[in-house]
């Protein structure tokens, strides 16, 4: 590579990030660079030869094949321990919700859970506090648990699909969900629950990858694979679909009695 192509080159990679960054080409010192044996893509045009990292879809937002910041980190430099990926999440901006977040959330509860919690995303008052469910579908969600003999102080673990509140409330996007899985992955390794619990909609599809109703997922048990087993999925209502709608209160009972009795929890 000449120095020229290496100049073309650097101010192609710089422009990219600029535009990634805020869409305004900053003024940089020029760059030297020495003469190498390595030619450029042969036409101004061919970015094909470049690593993947460097080529943008045509409209210049999505790189091609690039891996969220998530699945860069990998396994490794998330850490072994739910602290350090806490501090992985706190780090992360993979999707456009850590730009507006007070706080990540990125779970709480027992190391070593029978069940795990899962939901789609924290809202204000989890956002305000970084903890997961603690406004009223919260303090509802908890009161269900204790129904049956389970708790987030000693035997539950409780995250979100996302880690970061969407904006007004709203459902996660497939791309925020796609960013923040590799992180609820790798909860799901560490904690090894034997049961996992989604609480709505979102949650159970995007967990199972389907497209069916919360109506038609709940009142049995799913598969959810993992490179460890096969750890059972309970779908149910989310907490905050029973405040809004008592007559789903019932069937919401009968999934935790089912929960009750896989586990074979004593009253």
């Amino acid at each position: 590579m000449t120095a020229e192509e290496k100049t073309v080159l650097a101010r192609f990679l710089d422009c990219t990030g600029d535009y990634l960054a805020g869409g305004y080409v900053k003024d940089r010192e020029p760059c030297t660079f020495e003469d190498e044996h390595t030619a450029l893509p042969s036409g101004p045009g061919d970015l094909s030869s470049l690593p993947l990292a460097y080529q943008m879809d045509e409209e210049g937002e999505d790189w091609e094949n690039r891996a969220s910041p998530a699945e860069e980190a990998g396994n490794s430099t998330m850490g072994e321990s739910l602290d350090d990926l806490a501090s992985a999440i706190a780090h992360c901006s993979a999707c456009g919700l850590a730009a507006a977040r007070t706080h990540p959330v990125p779970g709480e509860g027992a190391e070593r859970p029978l069940v795990m919690v899962i939901g789609e995303g924290p809202g204000a008052d989890e956002d305000a506090s970084g903890r997961p469910f603690v406004g009223k579908a919260g303090q509802l969600l908890d009161k269900m648990l204790a129904s049956i003999g389970l708790s987030r102080d000693t035997n539950c673990y409780i995250a979100n699909m996302v880690k970061c509140r969407p904006p007004e409330n709203r459902d996660p996007e497939p791309g925020e969900i796609a960013a923040c899985y590799p992180f609820l992955e790798r909860q799901i390794a560490l904690l090894r629950p034997q049961v996992i619990l989604c609480a709505g909609r979102v949650a159970a599809q995007a967990l199972l990858k389907t497209g069916q109703s919360i109506n038609a997922l709940r009142g049995t048990f799913a598969d959810f694979n993992t490179t460890t087993g096969t750890i059972p999925v309970l779908c149910t209502f989310h907490p905050s679909a029973l405040l809004r709608d008592e007559t789903l209160k019932r069937p919401a009972w009968e999934d935790l009695k089912l929960l009750k009795s896989h586990l074979a929890l004593e009253d």
